[in-house]
């Protein structure tokens, strides 16, 4: 089974916190959070492994 990768893994992440942000940009709240829900949805979906995705919520969890 795949294993939560929770280290650095994103190529240029900078330059994607700004994309992440532009997406963003003029929404309201209630829009930005609907944003957020499917972007979580579409890239939970690309993960696919419920265990994987049961660590992500755990490790999300966590930090709060």
């Amino acid at each position: 089974m795949a294993k939560l990768n929770t280290k650095p893994n994103i190529a240029a992440p900078d330059d994607f916190y700004a994309d992440l942000l532009a997406i963003h940009e003029g929404l309201s709240r209630e829009e930005s959070d609907a944003l957020n829900a499917r972007l979580i949805l579409i890239l939970a979906n690309h993960v696919g492994d419920r265990e994987t995705l049961a660590e992500a919520l755990a490790a999300a969890q966590a930090r709060n």
